[in-house]
C-alpha cells in the first residue's frame, strides 16, 4: 500500500499549482530576476568599440573564451558588465571550501551550524570581491592591449572596466543568494543555466548550417546526436540512482506501550557530488586561462605566455587531462565535505539505529566510507565520460561549445533540481490543505 506521501504526490496537477500561490509568487520571483540578469548582458562596459571587440574575439571564440562565453550567457562575447558573471563566486567557494578542511578556525565554523555557515557565507563574499577585482584589472590590461577594442584606453579605462565588472559580479552574486531564498532552486546554479539555455538554439542553428554547408556530413551528425542523446538519458538515470542501505531500529517500550523494532533506508546518491565537480574545474581552469589568453594578444607578450595560452588551449591534450583531473579530484572532496561517515554513524548510534551485521560505531563510520568511495568511483567516472567524450566530439567536429558535455550535464541537473523543489512546495501546500481540512472537521465535531 502506498504512503501518505506518495499518495499526495500523484495527485499533484495543474489544479494543485493553481492554488499554490506561494510557490506562484516564488517562480515569478526567479523569472523576473532571471530576465534582469538577461538585460545585464546585453549592456557594454563603457569605452569598448562593440565592432572591433567582435573582431578580436571571433580570433579566440574557439578557445577557452568560447567555453567562458558560454557560461556567461554570451556576455564575454559582448564585453557586458555581466561578463565575469559568477565564476569569482565559485572560484572563491572553492578556495574557502579548501581551506576549511586544512584550518582549524575554519573547521570549527563549519561544525558551529548556521551561525559558523553564514560566517563562512560572509567570508565567501570577500574572496570573490578580492578575484573579482584581479580577474577584471587583467581584462582591462589585456584589452588595451588587444588592439583597438579600446576607444580610449588609460587610467579611466582601466578604472571603470574594473569598477563596472565587479559591480556585476557582487550584483550577480547577490541576486543568486536572492533567488535561492525567495525563488525556486539554485540561485547560482540557475544563472549558468540561463545563459547556457539561451544559447542552445543559436547553437543547434549554427550545427545545421554547418551541416548544410557541407562543413559537416550527415553521419557526424547523426553521432553527435546519438551521443548527446545518450549522454542524457545517463544523466538522468545515474542521477536518480542510489544504494540504499537498510537501517534498523530496535524495539522501545513508551509508557505500557512496546512498539516494534523498526527499519528504514539510507540513501546514498551514486553522484553525491551533484554538478559541482564540472563547475569547478571549468572555473579554476578559466580562471588563469582567461587572464593568459588576454596577455598573450598583446604584441609584447612573453614567449612563455604564448606557449601556456596554446597548451592550455580547448581541445589540447593538457586542457582535456587537467579537466578531467579537476572532475575527478572535486568528485571525492566535494563528496567528503556533503557526507560524513563519522557524523552519520554516531547520529545512527545516538538514536538506536544500525546497520544490519555491522556493529554500531567505528566498524558502520568504516562501511560507510567503503561504500561511498566505491560509489564515488562510479560517480567520477559517469561525470567524467558525460563532459569529456562531447568535448572530444566538439574538438574534433569544431560543434558549437553550448553542445559540450559540460553545459548539457549542467542543464539536466539543474533542471532536475528544480523540477524536484517545485514537487516539494507543491507536496507541501497538499499537506497544509489536509491538516486544515482535518482540523475543520475536528472543530465541526
Amino acid at each position: 500500500m502506498a504512503s501518505a506521501a506518495e499518495q499526495l504526490a500523484s495527485n499533484l496537477n495543474f489544479s494543485a499549482f493553481a492554488k499554490a500561490t506561494e510557490l506562484q509568487k516564488r517562480i515569478w520571483f526567479t523569472l523576473i530576476a532571471l530576465v534582469v540578469y538577461r538585460i545585464g548582458t546585453y549592456i557594454p562596459i563603457p569605452g569598448i568599440d562593440p565592432a572591433a571587440f567582435a573582431q578580436a574575439f571571433k580570433q579566440q571564440s574557439g578557445g577557452i573564451l568560447g567555453m567562458f562565453n558560454v557560461f556567461s550567457g554570451g556576455a564575454v562575447e559582448r564585453m557586458a558588465i555581466f561578463a565575469l558573471n559568477v565564476m569569482p563566486y565559485i572560484s572563491a567557494s572553492i578556495i574557502v571550501q579548501l581551506l576549511s578542511t586544512a584550518s582549524p578556525s575554519l573547521e570549527r565554523l563549519k561544525k558551529e551550524g548556521e551561525a559558523g555557515r553564514k560566517q563562512l557565507n560572509q567570508y565567501t563574499r570577500y574572496l570573490t570581491l578580492v578575484l573579482a577585482l584581479v580577474q577584471s584589472y587583467g581584462i582591462s590590461v589585456g584589452l588595451q592591449g588587444s588592439g583597438s577594442a579600446v576607444t580610449n584606453p588609460g587610467v579611466f579605462f582601466t578604472l571603470s572596466t574594473v569598477i563596472t565588472l565587479t559591480g556585476g559580479t557582487m550584483f550577480l552574486m547577490w541576486l543568486g543568494e536572492q533567488i535561492t531564498a525567495r525563488g525556486v532552486g539554485n540561485g547560482i546554479s540557475l544563472i549558468i543555466f540561463t545563459g547556457i539555455v539561451t544559447g542552445a538554439p543559436t547553437a543547434i542553428w549554427q550545427m545545421l548550417e554547418l551541416g548544410k554547408n557541407g562543413s559537416l556530413d550527415p553521419f557526424a551528425m547523426i553521432v553527435i546526436a546519438a551521443v548527446l542523446v545518450g549522454a542524457i538519458f545517463a544523466v538522468v538515470f545515474i542521477e536518480r540512482s542510489q544504494r540504499r542501505l537498510v537501517i534498523q531500529y530496535p524495539k522501545r517500550q513508551v509508557g505500557n506501550r512496546m512498539f516494534m523494532g523498526e527499519s528504514s533506508f539510507l540513501p546514498l546518491k551514486i553522484n553525491t557530488a551533484g554538478v559541482i565537480p564540472p563547475i569547478f574545474a571549468s572555473s579554476l581552469l578559466l580562471l588563469p586561462s582567461t587572464l593568459a589568453t588576454f596577455v598573450g594578444q598583446s604584441a609584447n607578450a612573453p614567449e612563455w605566455v604564448q606557449t601556456v595560452v596554446a597548451m592550455l588551449g580547448y581541445g589540447t591534450p593538457l586542457h582535456m587531462g587537467l579537466y578531467a583531473f579537476g572532475i575527478i579530484f572535486f568528485c571525492f572532496f566535494y563528496t567528503s565535505i556533503v557526507f560524513n561517515p563519522e557524523e552519520t554513524a554516531d547520529n545512527l548510534r545516538k538514536y538506536g539505529g544500525f546497520l544490519p551485521g555491522i556493529r554500531p560505531g567505528k566498524p558502520t563510520a568504516e562501511y560507510l566510507d567503503y561504500v561511498l568511495t566505491r560509489l564515488t568511483v562510479i560517480g567520477a567516472i559517469y561525470i567524467t565520460a558525460v563532459c569529456l567524450l562531447p568535448e572530444i566530439l566538439i574538438s574534433y567536429y569544431k560543434v558549437p561549445f553550448y553542445l559540450g558535455g559540460t553545459s548539457m550535464l549542467i542543464v539536466v541537473s539543474v533542471t532536475m533540481d528544480t523540477v524536484t523543489q517545485i514537487q516539494s512546495h507543491l507536496l507541501a501546500h497538499q499537506y497544509e490543505g489536509l491538516i486544515k481540512k482535518t482540523k475543520l472537521r475536528g472543530g465541526k465535531k
